[in-house]
């Protein structure tokens, strides 16, 4: 009798929660919870929603077409751009040294002043090695003059002995006499060259067209060749006009880097602050890459009257390469990226597609598109972010068209 009871007991049980599910499923359905949930389901299984980028996808366009700001993609010429940071160098840097012991009688150039090649910089005391070449300049007169005499005696002697008046000894000792004297005057001229060598080393030159920098010493210093101390440097000049700029590329952008300046000069631009721009052309690579980087050294010859760049100054430098003819370009705000990597929002017919893309580079504001866009194409450049694959789109004018002021009629 118990089992009859508990029998029946588990069918009434099953009985209410069939009708308990059913009367549920029945209340979902009128309430239209079923049909949303059955909605999504088919929405996540379309194809649109498996081709939108991770983090992009939902419910295309749900208040209406969304506003977007386009641009059409057209070939154009792009300049390949390398960019790099680099350090201002001046073409030659010479610290100003003493070649004598001496005293600074004057100082002929102010701190910091622009110099040109051969103009004098600096006076010290010559007094001395004036005096001993005009000990020198004397004798050599005085070897002129015995000279003269010694051919006069070696000339006589000749004709004494042609005459059978004089002896061979004679002649000889006169011809050894001028001998002498030639020598002890070629002596004397070396030792006034050798003055005069030294005399010049009292005036001190700009050996190159610069800029000096600080003097350490003053008129009335003494300066000594030996010293080695910081004192010992009077000034240092460097050349800013033209001048170098230093900077390092990728090993892999090597080739394309060689190949482009055995077509010709490859123009290097230099780059200071936001406008401030100098061009100028490569003028050397170094001969080995970096190991420990993998870059490789390069320097840009750089006209410099101005002075815009100074010697130690970091640079933003971009190295044109060429010319590529039949670039497919688009704002770089047009590319958006995902897991997946970079896309666009292409728009056709008035709806939003994805399309995956490959970039090239980005250089001044605009992408280089490698592969994924043809010529003619439109891209979203603005509105983006309420985007989903299949959207539909309104096209509004971009914010520049809007600001521009309506042309004047004519007539």
């Amino acid at each position: 009798m118990r089992k009859v009871r508990l029998a029946v007991l588990a069918t009434v049980a099953i009985v209410a929660c069939g009708t308990a599910y059913v009367y549920r499923d029945d209340v979902a359905q009128r309430l239209g919870f079923g049909v949303a949930a059955k909605a999504a389901e088919q929405a996540q299984s379309s194809p649109a929603a498996a081709a939108q980028p991770q983090g992009r996808r939902g419910r295309a366009s749900p208040g209406g077409p969304v506003p977007v700001v386009v641009a059409k993609i057209a070939q154009k010429p792009m300049p390949v751009i390398v960019d790099a940071v680099g350090t201002v160098q001046a073409i030659a840097s010479i610290q100003i040294k003493p070649r004598m012991d001496s005293q600074i009688m004057k100082v002929h150039v102010e701190e910091g002043a622009l110099v040109k090649e051969g103009d004098l910089l600096f006076e010290l005391d010559s007094r001395t090695l004036r005096a001993q070449l005009g000990q020198i300049d004397a004798q050599i007169r005085k070897d002129q003059a015995q000279l003269v005499q010694a051919r006069r005696d070696h000339q006589r002697y000749e004709d004494l002995l042609s005459k059978n008046a004089g002896t061979v000894v004679q002649r000889d000792n006169a011809h050894t006499s001028v001998k002498a004297a030639e020598a002890q005057l070629e002596a004397d001229e070396a030792a006034k060259a050798s003055v005069t060598t030294l005399l010049t080393y009292t005036e001190i030159k700009a050996p190159v067209s610069g800029r000096i920098g600080s003097i350490s010493s003053k008129a009335g210093a003494v300066v000594r060749v030996g010293d080695n101390s910081v004192a010992s440097t009077l000034a240092t000049i460097n050349q800013v006009d033209p001048i170098f700029v230093s900077f390092a590329i990728p090993q892999v952008l090597l080739p394309d880097l060689r190949t482009a300046m055995a077509k010709g000069p490859v123009k290097v631009t230099a780059i200071v602050g936001e406008a401030k721009k100098q061009s100028g052309a490569m003028a050397f690579i170094e001969n080995t890459v970096d190991p420990n980087t993998g870059t490789v050294t390069a320097k840009a010859r750089i006209a410099n009257a101005n002075e815009l760049l100074w010697p130690g100054q970091f640079v933003k430098v971009e190295v044109i390469l060429g010319i590529e003819p039949e670039a497919v370009a688009v704002p770089s705000a047009a590319v958006q990226l995902s897991q997946q990597g970079a896309y666009v929002f292409v728009v056709k017919d008035g709806v939003a597609e994805v399309r995956q893309i490959v970039v090239s580079r980005t250089q001044n504001g605009e992408s280089v598109i490698g592969k994924g866009l043809a010529d003619g194409e439109s891209v979203v450049v603005d509105g983006q972010l309420r985007l989903v694959n299949g959207a539909a789109v309104a096209v509004r004018p971009s914010p520049t068209e809007v600001a521009k002021p309506p042309a004047p009629p004519r007539g």
